[in-house]
């Protein structure tokens, strides 16, 4: 721990910090999980509105700082490469 004030006011706000951030990535794995569940069903109403709101978070958190700008539009990519797929499909 910290001898002085300042690095240990430091220390308390990364740990907010990291809290927040592992909160945020773990609700952006959960709608991309829903998502890719839509998905194996067929359902195509369901996953487009289960993309929307993946994507929402992804754009979020890039705009927080959790995640790089790169980082997010890959991920929005391979979203949006799996419903096309989905779409060609039907």
């Amino acid at each position: 721990m910290a001898k002085s004030k300042t690095p240990a006011k430091r220390a308390r706000i990364a740990e907010a910090n990291r809290l927040r951030n592992k909160a945020q990535k773990s609700r952006i794995k959960t709608a991309i999980k829903g998502f890719e569940a839509a998905l194996a069903n067929n359902d195509v109403e369901s996953a487009q509105a289960k993309l929307l709101e993946a994507t929402s978070l992804i754009d979020k958190s890039v705009s927080k700082g959790v995640l790089h700008k790169n980082t997010a539009a890959r991920k929005k990519s391979a979203l949006a490469i799996k419903f096309n797929n989905l779409n060609q499909a039907n």
